[in-house]
């Protein structure tokens, strides 16, 4: 039992040198566009029927609170600029601004 432990910990090492991954990291499925798009209705804040407007005006709060000026880092400035624009793209055309 312990060989076996021993050639799996050293098949994981391996894995991970080679592939620049884990092994169980290939067990994980890859986000869909709906789950970024509920993720990223998650973190503006905003609804699912929110407007351009109100999308762009839930980013602005956030960016305001969350500035390294402010005490937080740049990966929440990045993150909320990545969900404002995952949010525009999942406008449709008639709401987009022209």
């Amino acid at each position: 039992m312990i060989k076996f432990l021993v050639l799996a910990a050293v098949l994981s090492v391996i894995c991970r040198w080679a592939l620049g991954r884990w092994p169980w990291d290939f067990l994980k499925s890859k986000p869909t566009r709906g789950q970024s798009v509920f993720r990223a209705r998650k973190v503006l804040g905003v609804s699912a029927q929110a407007s351009h407007a109100q999308i762009v005006e839930a980013h602005k709060r956030l960016v305001r609170q969350v500035h390294p000026d402010k005490g937080g880092t740049s990966a929440q400035v990045h993150e909320a600029n990545a969900a404002r624009d995952i949010l525009i793209d999942h406008l449709p055309e008639s709401e987009k601004p022209s």
